[in-house]
């Protein structure tokens, strides 16, 4: 995620020295990478499905490594665009949130999406200093070397540090790729979500296309200083949204911090509609804006983990992921055109609606029956065996998904807690302990 941030503080401002540039192409080799992430995030999370997420992750990073590549031999703006585009081809945004739900249980994959969205916000502030700094010296096609080296760095710790695990689903949840799909996309809990990532990733584009005026006119800053208050904000907002996420992850509490995010998320908009030609609230918008954004970027793909069923679960984060580019997408796209039309105040008021019609849907749709975990530790964890004690488990009442680490020792499984029979569970052989 470094590598494709560093480009984004400076890519406009240098890519004017490409033979053929203008600005409608400078803007189509910005989305270039959106457009082929959102068309490919489904075929690479149902692959990952089928032949497993390291496979998949290591062909994502190659295809960010050669679009890079391919952006830094470029003397035009052309090839630019094909570069960029052949980055986003390397998709893999679905595929590594499924292989984090493989290694998470239910109850832990809340904080663990959230601290791998702290790792995402961290590459964000890191780029925001680094790639002005290193453009400098090494100039755009030196930010696109950087890019690929770092893609290619990444492969040792897919294969090497990351644990390996074997995901064993009920068998009634296996169904061809079509079937997968439809599935999906007809799950009104699944859907749901999707529509959530879209309007908030939308709301969020839409909201920097006026916002930096805002800091320029209001704040008085200067494009480059315009760090100096995302910075602070994006930091404080990350010490208001833990609490909110501790709370999320008790059971009962998990749909109600949802809508409350939601709710914030609207109250700061509004904030910003009012009063963002006042500076305090200005900031004090941005500061709630981000609380909630950062804790429904947290639980949005734990939501949608958790609800999908384990063979067609990196067919629901692809089609999640899809809907979520496209949200950046119609945001550009939407708020520039409202921008043009009624300014700063036209695009929060825009963001806002579309943030009202998000609540309504929530709190109007019926609460989903969330799936627990438990921790199964094995007397024996012989690979050869996994078929076998994966047909025992799934004989259990209420088991829905078995995850098996042996190396660890433990299987991992998703169940209905309203029906779970533990004490079938206990007596199976080969389990010494049901956690």
């Amino acid at each position: 995620m470094l590598g494709l941030f560093l480009i984004l503080p400076v890519f406009a401002l240098y890519a004017d020295r490409l033979e053929g540039a203008s600005a409608m192409l400078v803007g189509i080799a910005l989305g270039a990478y959106g457009v082929t992430q959102a068309l490919l995030q489904v075929p690479f999370g149902i692959l990952s499905d089928r032949f497993g997420r390291k496979p998949l992750l290591t062909a994502g990073l190659l295809l960010f490594a050669l679009g890079s590549v391919v952006a830094a031999q470029a003397t035009t703006i052309e090839s630019v665009i094909f570069g960029r585009a052949l980055q986003g081809a390397g998709a893999i945004s679905a595929v590594a949130l499924a292989l984090l739900a493989d290694l998470t249980r239910e109850e832990q994959r809340t904080k663990a999406m959230a601290l791998a969205g702290m790792s995402i916000g961290a590459s964000f502030l890191a780029a925001l200093i680094l790639g002005p700094l290193l453009a400098e010296s090494v100039g755009l096609q030196g930010l696109f070397w950087v890019s690929g080296f770092l893609a290619v760095a990444a492969l040792p710790v897919v294969w090497w540090l990351i644990p390996a695990a074997r995901v064993l689903a009920n068998g009634s949840d296996q169904q061809p790729v079509r079937g997968q799909l439809q599935a999906v996309l007809l799950d009104p809990q699944l859907v749901r979500l999707d529509v959530g990532i879209f309007v908030l990733h939308m709301v969020l584009t839409a909201l920097f296309v006026a916002v930096p005026f805002a800091l320029r006119d209001s704040v008085g800053l200067s494009p480059g200083r315009h760090w100096q208050i995302y910075i602070p904000v994006l930091l404080l907002s990350v010490l208001a949204m833990v609490p909110l996420l501790l709370l999320s992850m008790k059971r009962r509490n998990t749909m109600r911090v949802f809508r409350v995010a939601i709710g914030i998320l609207l109250g700061a908009l509004l904030v910003l509609a009012v009063g963002s030609d006042e500076v305090v609230l200005l900031i004090g918008g941005l500061w709630l804006f981000f609380t909630g954004f950062n804790l429904l970027e947290a639980m949005l793909p734990s939501l949608t983990s958790r609800l999908a069923p384990a063979t067609r679960k990196g067919s629901a984060l692809g089609i999640y992921n899809t809907f979520q580019f496209t949200g950046v997408f119609f945001g550009g796209v939407l708020g520039g055109l409202t921008y043009s039309m009624w300014g700063a105040e036209g695009v929060f008021i825009f963001a806002a609606v579309s943030v009202v019609l998000w609540l309504v849907l929530a709190l109007t749709g019926p609460a989903p029956a969330l799936p627990e975990s438990l921790t199964v530790r094995l007397e024996r964890a012989d690979p050869g065996d996994l078929a076998g004690l994966g047909d025992r488990l799934r004989q259990v009442t209420g088991v829905q998904e078995i995850t098996v680490m042996p190396e660890r020792g433990v299987a991992y499984l998703k169940v209905d807690p309203q029906i779970i029979d533990r004490e079938t569970l206990k007596r199976l052989d080969g389990i010494i302990a049901v956690e």
